[in-house]
This record gives structure tokens, sequence and C-alpha cells, in this order.
């Protein structure tokens, strides 16, 4: 059930925005008819490339025989990372991601040469032909072992307030505990695609599936060697990213690019899916440790975290992803005097990267394992003991990083969903189901999230735009965003729109080139309509004035009224005075009054000084909560999500069916990481889910039978787009509670009074295996 409760204060001149409309893809995605890189009409000779990967773990590289590689039917040309003649690391931040292998192995499936042939079939049966002899080395696999062998791809970093030690080691009330999360896989529906298309003198065209269409031109002009004006990179729309096409879309391209300037033809790569679950990073595995104090009343007085990020083999995005890891340790509670340490961990494995929630999710989880461990010892509900440790008004209002907590919405939330999903008498009721229950067990969680909304890092939060009036009142945008199915620019659109109260029908929002907008950042970080809304806004703005300017002038009015000058409904008014925005158009270009202008924005107020861990990171948090209820066998491990409430915080609904289609879909996907999806490797480094048969995510029967979700009516306070709040990465958070919902059925065993050790993914064997370890602890009793 889906309830569209439209916060106060939309809208400024026209009527499109706060409003529900259909995806701008919608009818393309469903008729097939939305073009994709994949689906590009191809220059005359294009050719395909493959990759040819190492099945070794970690070891030297001794010698690369590709002489059955280049005799193979149909390939045109082999290259390895000697023939790059440009830059050959291609890292986002810091070294150590070579575009192909450089002297060393250090994991498995990494891509050592790439193979061009007249087919995509001849292009991969080539790829398998190579001899490659390597000195194989003993591989790091883990986070404790990294730490052994003191393998890190950066330096750790702290965040403290106060003496967490000597509040802890004075505390009567005390537990420690850790948990293990694991990674992601990204499963977008469009794997990692590009095409490169060679153009005049050194000029490169790339498209590709990418979310940071800018980075893809510099490191593809940088390993051509040429400059950055020399390549544009043209992104139509991606089916899928989820922070997977963040920086890892990068290599695909480059290697396309390069193979393209060699031969002087167009060339395409396509990575088979398997292949591509091996070569791309996931979601980072964290091991997280814990030592916390409490009151009697469950009040947290004091923290020590562990945080250990398992980064692979390279940093590629993990500095930044620890750090919000860090950042979200608290989620929504005051952690008193705390100690907080993010270990970067390095291991032989691909190099894990950006996905949705950004580390934030996994050091949540941190702070959802230390309340229900308080709960079971304290013999409490967890839900009494979230409450009671919420950041106030008063003292406790700082975050572990020195960030004010203002406007904090987030008891006022809960408490709507706790009535409103009538969890009180839920528990009451599940607690007796549970007594006369032997084998099938509830159980109930409600869950808050605060999520931070900026890039971390400062330079990325900037936005570009580029937007024409045409003489016949229609409106082209172009904006740095890149459109991966969560309706930015359908959001976009409805911006422009409003701007110049004419309909979304008269707006046009075209492909993200680096041609149109420079120095884009990549969209992620849930910032997509903050910045490039804000950016497009301020183009509209600008030459509004310029129309309102003229049209003023042409009435023998002052200046001084542009503020009064109203667009709405396809016409422009001051005072008695009205003509229709086409008309004003035409007789302002008569007039040789510009009608295209660039937008910038730059996200205001954010800081953090890395030396001291404190500082504003954020712009402002987005604050949602849910409520969840699962059965589970306790015989099998199976479980079944019955019942899932949300009241989620988007502060003005820019769009509420896109808005709650985010919602939806971000739960779903974080249930899938919290209980199906288990990605694993061998005890020699190989991933063995490599594919959908092995991998799980999902289905549409694993939807809840009872799913409402809900608005939170509430403006942001800040000055965002509208007063709206981001929406991509929040929501996947909410699914914390059906893992703790699980948890909760688990402890019933014991009558509550142990808490449940599971790990996620909260799979069946690890629910079964929880089961089976707190029976052994009441039998041992």
């Amino acid at each position: 059930m889906r309830k569209l409760i439209q916060p106060a204060g939309s809208n400024t001149q026209g009527s499109t925005v706060g409003k529900s409309r259909i995806h701008e893809s919608a009818i393309r995605h469903v008729t097939g008819s939305a073009q994709y890189v994949d689906d590009q009409v191809l220059p005359l000779n294009t050719a395909y490339a493959a990759v040819g990967i190492s099945e070794h773990t970690k070891g030297d590289i001794n010698s690369i025989d590709l002489d059955d590689v280049r005799s193979s039917e149909g390939v045109i040309d082999v290259i390895t990372i000697d023939d790059v003649p440009g830059h050959t690391d291609i890292a986002p931040v810091f070294t150590g991601d070579p575009v192909l292998a450089d002297k060393r192995i250090v994991f498995h499936g990494q891509p050592v040469f790439a193979v061009l042939a007249t087919s995509v079939r001849l292009a991969r049966q080539a790829a398998q032909k190579a001899t490659i002899n390597i000195s194989p080395q003993q591989p790091v696999l883990s986070t404790d072992s990294a730490h052994e062998a003191e393998e890190f791809v950066r330096p750790a970093h702290t965040m403290q307030r106060g003496d967490a030690n000597k509040t802890l080691s004075q505390a009567s009330q005390r537990i420690q505990g850790e948990i293990a999360i694991g990674g992601q896989e990204h499963m977008y529906l469009e794997g990692q695609v590009s095409v490169a298309v060679p153009q005049e003198q050194d000029r490169m065209l790339i498209y590709t599936s990418s979310q940071h269409p800018s980075e893809v031109q510099k490191l593809v002009a940088e390993v051509l060697g040429i400059k950055l004006h020399k390549v544009t990179v043209d992104m139509r729309r991606m089916g899928g990213g989820f922070g997977g096409k963040e920086t890892q879309a990068a290599q695909w391209a480059c290697i396309a690019a390069l193979l393209a300037a060699r031969n002087r033809i167009a060339v395409k790569i396509r990575l088979p899916r398997m292949q591509d679950m091996m070569v791309t990073g996931k979601r980072h595995p964290f091991l997280n440790r814990f030592d916390v104090s409490f009151n009697q009343h469950g009040r947290i007085t004091a923290t020590n975290i562990q945080i250990n990020g398992d980064c692979g083999h390279s940093a590629d995005l993990s500095d930044a992803i620890v750090d919000r890891a860090m950042f979200h340790a608290d989620n929504s509670y005051h952690l008193g005097d705390c100690h907080i340490v993010g270990h970067r961990c390095r291991t032989n494995t691909v190099s894990h990267t950006a996905f949705r929630g950004f580390g934030g999710p996994q050091g949540m989880m941190v702070a959802e394992a230390m309340i229900e461990k308080i709960a079971r010892r304290l013999d409490l509900d967890p839900l009494a003991v979230r409450k009671i440790n919420f950041y106030d008004n008063e003292e406790r209002n700082f975050t572990q990083y020195g960030m004010k907590i203002e406007h904090n919405i987030l008891p006022d939330l809960v408490a709507r969903l706790e009535t409103s999903s009538d969890y009180w008498a839920r528990r009451e009721a599940i607690t007796q189901y549970n007594k006369n229950s032997p084998v099938l067990k509830k159980g109930l969680a409600l869950t808050p999230v605060k999520f931070g909304i900026s890039f971390t890092a400062k330079h990325l939060n900037q936005a570009g735009a580029l937007v024409h009036v045409y003489t016949d009142g229609s409106v082209q945008v172009n904006h740095g965003g890149t459109e991966m199915g969560q309706g930015l620019h359908t959001k976009i659109g409805q911006i422009a729109a409003n701007e110049f109260g004419i309909s979304l029908d008269d707006i046009e929002v075209t492909a993200t080139r680096t041609d149109k907008v420079p120095n884009t950042s990549p969209t992620a970080a849930s910032s997509g309509t903050d910045i490039n809304g804000k950016a497009v806004q301020n183009a509209c703005i600008e030459i509004r004035n310029r129309l309102s300017e003229f049209y003023l002038k042409s009435l023998g009015l002052s200046k001084d009224l542009l503020t009064d000058v109203v667009f709405n409904h396809h016409q422009v008014s001051i005072e008695n005075h009205q003509i229709s925005f086409l008309e004003l158009v035409q007789q302002a270009y008569i007039g040789r009054v510009s009608l295209s202008t660039s937008g910038f924005y730059k996200t205001p107020k954010i800081h953090y000084d890395r030396a001291t861990g404190k500082g504003r990171p954020f712009f402002y948090f987005a604050y949602g909560a849910s409520c969840s209820e699962v059965t589970v066998d306790t015989l099998t491990g199976e479980c079944m999500v019955e019942r899932v409430d949300i009241l989620h915080d988007v502060g003005t609904s820019l769009n509420p069916a896109i808005d709650i289609g985010q919602i939806e879909g971000g739960f779903i996907q974080g249930m899938g990481w919290l209980t199906n999806e288990d990605l694993r490797w061998d005890d020699k480094g190989r991933l063995i889910s490599n594919n959908p048969a092995t991998y799980k995510i999902p289905a549409v029967g694993d939807t809840p039978k009872i799913f409402n979700v809900e608005l939170y009516p509430d403006p942001n306070p800040e000055d965002s787009i509208y007063h709206s709040k981001a929406v991509g990465e929040p929501p996947l958070m909410l699914a914390m509670s059906v893992w703790c919902a699980i948890k909760d059925s688990i402890s019933s065993l014991s009558e509550y009074r142990l808490d449940a050790d599971l790990p996620a993914p909260a799979t069946a064997e690890n629910i079964l295996m929880a089961c089976n370890k707190i029976r052994r602890a009441l039998e041992s009793q």
C-alpha cells in the first residue's frame, strides 16, 4: 500500500514539481525501445574486444605467450600493458589499478591482455588460448590475515570523543561483540559495456555505461596519451549501476579506446555476465568489533569500535568508503565517549568499490548489533533501547565527528511509525505466538536510519548544467548527472518545467556528454538531484531573468519589478500584463536576447578535517524507519518476511511516485544484502558465486506480503532543491529491520534472554546455526 502524503512548501512558480509523474523512459523500458550502449547502431567494420584473465590469485608473471591468441580465427590485434602509449594506472584516487596486469597478479580473474576480433564469439574464444606462466604466492584472503601481514591499502583513520577507555573501564554494564557483514554483487541488468569510435586525427568518442563520464574521459585520454579535450564521452542511460559503474566502468572504455586508436576502427567490448562478476568489485565485506558500556536503562555511555573493511587488492574508493562506515557507526544513536578506528585491509580479491550506501550500511550494522546485545542483556525491548539512545536537542546532539544534529525529526518519525505499524500490540501477540509455537518463530523489529548526504570528498560536491530555450518554446537540458533508472532525468525535467512554468512535455533532457557539461562529479552519494537539480535551476533562473528584463523593458516597467514576473501555465505575467511563454521567447530572440546559458552549483556548509576527525561532512541528514515482521523455521533456517511498514523522509517530494519506487527498490535490495545474497570465495581466492545460478538476489516471491510505504511530511530545512531530500541510498538501510527481526525470532528460543549470533547475510544456513547455538547455550545452563 502506498500513501502519498505531500509535504507543505512544494512548488515555486510552476505546477510540475511535487507531483507524481511517470519516469521519462518508462514506456521505452517496457517496450524495449530504450537505447542502451549495447543497442547502439555500430559503425561499419566495428570489431569486438575480449579480455584474457588470470587463473591464479597472487604471483609474479614470468611470461605471457600469446602466439595462439594472435593466430586464432578472426583476430585483428592483441595488447598487453606494454602496448599502452600513455598512463598504465587507471586508479580513481590512489595508485594500484593497472589497465591490464603489470608484472604481477593480485587477484583471481585479473585481466592480463585484451584481444580484438571480427566477432564477439571469436574474440572470447581467442582469449582462452593464452599461456600465462606465473610464480604463485600465498594470497591474503581475510581482514584478520591482512592485519597479521600488515597489509593495508591506506592508513587507518580515527574519530574520538572523550576518554572511551576510561569510561569503559569504570562501567558496571559492559559487553563486547563482533559482526561479520558480507559483501554484495551489484547485479545490474546491463553489464559492463563500452564502444570506442575513433574520430578525426587522434580524437575519440566513447559510449559507455558509466556513472562517471568525466572520469572515463580523463582516463581514456591518459591511457592514449592525449589531452582531455580530444575525448568525448556520451552516456544516455544505464541499465542499473548501484555504484558498480562509478569507477570500474572506466577500465573497459580504456581497453576499447586503446584498441580503437591502434587499429583506427570502432571497438566494442561487453563482458559476459560470469566474467563481469569475477573482474569487478563488490560492496565491501566488513568485520567490525565493538566494546560498549551502558547504564541500567540501556543508555550507552561509551563505545570502542574497530571497523575493518575488506578492500580487495587496491584502494579504489575504499578510503572514503571506510570513512563513511565510521561516520555512520552511530546510525541514529549517541555513542557517549567513543573511539572509532577504521582499517582499510588489503586482500587478494577483486578491488571492492562503491555500492549504494558507500560504507554507511556496514557502519550502521555495528550500531544495531550493539543495541540488540544491550537489549537482551537487560531484558528490554530493543525499540525501547533504541529510543533512549536517540540524539536529543540538548547535550547529546553532537556526532562522534563533531557535527551538530539539528532538525532531528527522528523521534517524531519513529513515534509515528510505532503507532501506524501497531508495534506494541503486535509485539505482545508475537510473544504469545512464540510461546505456543515450538518450531515456527515470529520476529519483529523497528529500526531507524540517519544517513548523511554529500560526497565525503568535498570537491565532488559541485555540478554544472546547460540549458537551451528554442524559438518554438521548447527547452533542452543537459546536466552532469547520469540516468541509471532512478528517475534523475525525470526530476530534472520537472525542475526545468517548473522554473519556466511550462509542461514537462516541452522539456528534453539529453544524454550526459562531456562536451556539453565538463568536469562533472559521479552520479553517486545520493546527490544526483541535489546538485544537478540546483545547477539546472540556476541556469533556468538566469534565462528567466533575461526574459523578464526584456519583457519589463518592452512594457516600459522598472527592472525593480524583476522578481514580480511570474512564469506559470505557459504564460508570463506582471501586474495586469500577460504574454505567452512562446511569444515572449520569440520576441526575445528577435531582440537578440541570449536564450542559452550554463548553470553551476556547489554544496554549502560542508567541511571535514581528517587530522582532527572533526567537521561537518554532510549538508543534511535523511531519516527513515521501518518495522518488519518475519517468520522463521528454526529447524531449517527458512525465513519469510510477512509485513513491512516504512515511514521515510524525503523532504518535499519532487515526485512522490518515483521517491516511493526508490524506497521500495532500495529496501528490497538491502533485504537481499542482509538475507540471501551470499558472496563466496574458495580457499584459493576464486569467486565461486559467479553467476545467477550460484548467487541469489531477491525475487518477486521475496516481496513482503504486506508492504506499506509512507512519506514523512516535512520539508528539508536546508536550502536544497525545493527543500527536497535525497532518496537514492538511505532506503537501503531500512532493511536492517529484517535482519533485526530475524534475530528477534531466534532470540525467542531463549525467551528473549540471549542475543542471536547472526552474521550478515542471514542465509538459511546462518539462521539455523544461530538457532542451534542458542539451543546449545540453553542446554549448558
